[in-house]
């Protein structure tokens, strides 16, 4: 069955503010189901798991069927799952964890590319433990990692890699297999960023062979929740806690305080919400996800090459970088005009975008020297007509 955009969009009652909504990058809209998910877990839960009483249970199974939920959605064990209230905050804590893997002589890799949240917190870990740090650069035209530095940069010291899946500035997608390969012959770890890519790309945790996934369900419209997922759950084991539990086993050893259990029912919610991006899909949770997933990119590859020739169609405009594989995120800038006056005029026509986002591989290209740039990412409500809307905004830049 083709996409329904209109289903789609129905299924999100914050569209009726007239908004076009073309911030996605900066997390997409909350469908009226995970809403609703999170006030009906709010009511009826406690904040604790080893009461007695039913809330209590109750509690507890929204637990376990969030960390189920975040390991369909990867296709790893659930046991494996560790659960917060931020992707970065839980890197932060997997960071200080790693003390005796980034300790003196050993070395750190991070990329360029990743947003702030996958390095700051390896870079904050090297500088405190001791290990040396390398980056991998981007190249500046295409926007994307270069494969064959990675053979320079990945050596025996090597203990850690912070690598994102794709991009959520340019969009380029990242080529893994190589940095995990190296990675895994000198015994270091990978520890991928896939919350961009999460909302249009589904992965196998066991076939990226990356040893951890972190996700961020703001990211596919879900509750301001983060997760880890280890490929092998033993391996949490080989990082310290950081649990205020002196007894805390598992992936409880990675999580740092109370979970919000109203939250997590909302993670739940919009997991199934993306297992029902098309009603056609049937089978388990997984299942159901491949198809969806498949669907809804299908959809948003035509829309988002459809952008991008509207975009190259006007003179003034130059998109940044040009990845051959891609997620629908883009930035570009526009001669002669700072990015924070083209972001007003979108907003002057009811379009949402954001300008300079914060980001290491947009001030190694130098967009900042030129007056900044502003970011698109598209999100499965999006239609043609909302892109024509943005084009003829720009255009009346020119």
């Amino acid at each position: 069955m083709a996409y329904d955009v209109a289903r789609v969009r129905g299924l999100h009652p914050s569209l009726g503010d007239g908004w076009v909504h073309m911030d996605a990058q900066n997390g997409m809209l909350l469908p009226d189901s995970v809403g609703r998910a999170v006030s009906t877990a709010f009511r009826g839960s406690m904040p604790t798991t080893s009461s007695a009483h039913p809330s209590a249970r109750r509690s507890a199974a929204v637990l376990a069927a969030a960390r189920q939920a975040v390991a369909d959605l990867v296709g790893a064990d659930p046991s494996s799952v560790v659960l917060g209230a931020d992707r970065a905050v839980l890197l932060t804590s997997l960071a200080d964890a790693a003390s005796v893997r980034l300790g003196l002589g050993y070395e750190v890799v991070v990329t360029r590319l990743d947003d702030e949240a996958n390095i700051a917190p390896w870079l904050r870990a090297a500088n405190r433990f001791g290990a040396k740090v390398k980056w991998a650069e981007v190249d500046i035209e295409t926007g994307e990692l270069p494969t064959w530095q990675w053979e320079g940069l990945v050596t025996r010291p090597t203990r850690l890699v912070a690598i994102t899946s794709a991009s959520s500035t340019l969009g380029t997608v990242t080529e893994l297999r190589e940095v995990t390969k190296l990675s895994h012959e000198v015994g270091g770890l990978v520890v991928v960023d896939h919350s961009a890519a999460a909302p249009y790309r589904l992965i196998d945790i066991k076939e990226t062979d990356a040893d951890v996934v972190a996700l961020n369900a703001l990211a596919w419209g879900g509750p301001p929740i983060g997760a880890l997922v280890f490929r092998d759950p033993t391996m949490i084991d080989t990082f310290g806690s950081v649990s205020l539990n002196p007894h805390a086993t598992g992936a409880e050893r990675l999580e740092l305080g109370s979970h919000q259990f109203g939250m997590l029912a909302g993670v739940v919610a919009s997991i199934e919400y993306l297992a029902g991006l098309d009603d056609s899909a049937q089978g388990t949770r997984r299942e159901r996800l491949s198809v969806s997933m498949q669907s809804a990119s299908a959809y948003l590859d035509g829309l988002f090459e459809y952008l991008l020739m509207s975009l190259r169609s006007l003179p003034t405009v130059t998109v940044i970088g040009a990845p051959e594989v891609r997620i629908p995120v883009v930035t570009f800038a526009i001669n002669n005009v700072p990015a924070e006056h083209v972001v007003q005029r979108l907003a002057d026509n009811g379009i949402l975008a954001i300008a300079n986002a914060s980001s290491q591989v947009l001030d190694v290209i130098g967009v900042n020297d030129i007056g900044g740039a502003v970011t698109i990412g598209l999100a499965h409500y999006n239609t043609s007509a909302e892109v024509d809307q943005l084009v003829r905004a720009l255009a009346s830049l020119g």
